[in-house]
């Protein structure tokens, strides 16, 4: 994954969004085809996914207007039909809508101690073919105010960190109450938004309490003054699982809390309780370390080999196969991201760059 890097300083959302799809005109369009692709691979023709993507950007608009403004303005800069960007934005959403989504493979972990500086990783693992570049963006959503994140080519928003010491980590879930209608806020969006106007953690679960979804997610918030939760997110409702009294919040891509946990659909093959393990029995080596030794340490003695390292399986059919696509870490005392397009067990020999 080849990853790119933005800065826009205006506060406009449709002056964003132009600029956006100016400069990467051709990446906003090659991953829109992507997704329509991977979509009719997964048996979703063309015609569902953009009666989903429309019906969702809908909802977006009523909820966040500016965000559904900054799609548009975007796609018509790119040169690509409003609805195929949207459609990106609400893959989450549609995914739900189809026949056999596939599974979500992301793992999170947050450190926040009293008194001390937070200190996070998480790892992306996604499809290679969707993503052959990404987008690294510092944007102003309001004078004041600064946002740095990490996302796809016509995605609203992933995982970040802003300038008054909030960060979002971002981990997929799955519940019976998914729609396979769509209609609901994109959870992308939900991050987003999260990132361009809280500054505490009550602030991030009141805004996530107003969007109706369609779809699950758990948002890991955390603030430079040590406050954690990851908002679990359905239509079923939303919870707030805290972190424990160590400090430590581990998510990957089950429900924690223990209401919407009982109607969890996650996939039977899916890895996220051996992943979860994984964290509980590495956790105490990641504290004090620089992003890069954290990474190394997130992976513990099995390195390369450890459950939170996904490769693809070359024998499976390209829409199934899953990689480890980026290595992340949020830095929300200074507004700075440490990541790596990789698995963490590369990061000592290659570093983590900071944006």
């Amino acid at each position: 994954m080849e990853l790119h890097t933005l800065t826009t300083e205006t506060t406009d959302p449709r002056e964003r969004g132009t600029l956006l799809g100016t400069r990467f005109g051709a990446q906003v369009r090659r991953v829109a085809e992507l997704y329509r692709e991977h979509f009719a691979a997964l048996g979703l023709p063309a015609d569902r996914v953009r009666a989903l993507a429309e019906r969702s950007h809908e909802a977006l608009r009523t909820w966040a207007p500016d965000l559904a403004e900054e799609s548009d303005a975007c796609a018509d800069a790119a040169g690509a039909e409003r609805w195929t960007v949207a459609a990106v934005g609400a893959r989450t959403e549609i995914l739900a809508g189809c026949p056999t989504p596939g599974k979500g493979e992301c793992s999170t972990a947050v450190f926040a101690p009293a008194g001390a500086a937070p200190q996070t990783v998480q790892t992306w693992d996604w499809h290679d073919l969707l993503v052959p570049e990404a987008l690294l963006h510092e944007l102003t959503p309001s004078a004041g105010r600064t946002v740095k994140l990490f996302t796809e080519f016509g995605a609203a928003g992933k995982i970040g960190v802003n300038s008054a010491g909030l960060g979002v980590h971002f981990n997929i879930l799955f519940h019976a109450s998914d729609s396979a209608n769509g209609g609901g806020v994109p959870v992308h969006a939900v991050a987003r938004r999260i990132l361009d106007e809280a500054d505490t953690l009550d602030r991030a679960v009141e805004i996530a309490s107003t969007a109706r979804v369609s779809a699950s997610t758990s948002l890991t918030v955390v603030t430079a003054d040590s406050s954690a939760a990851s908002l679990e997110l359905s239509p079923a409702g939303l919870a707030v699982v805290p972190a424990g009294e160590d400090g430590w919040l581990l998510h990957t891509n089950h429900f924690l809390d223990a209401g919407l946990a009982a109607a969890d659909t996650g996939p039977a093959d899916s890895m996220t309780t051996e992943r979860l393990a994984h964290l509980r029995a590495v956790r105490a080596a990641m504290p004090g370390l620089s992003p890069a030794e954290r990474a190394r340490a997130f992976c513990g003695d099995d390195g390369a080999d450890a459950v939170v390292c996904m490769r693809p399986d070359a024998h499976k059919p390209p829409h199934e196969q899953w990689g480890t696509l980026l290595t992340v870490g949020l830095d929300v005392v200074h507004c700075a991201i440490d990541y790596l397009a990789g698995a963490p067990h590369e990061a000592p020999t290659a570093g983590l760059a900071r944006f």
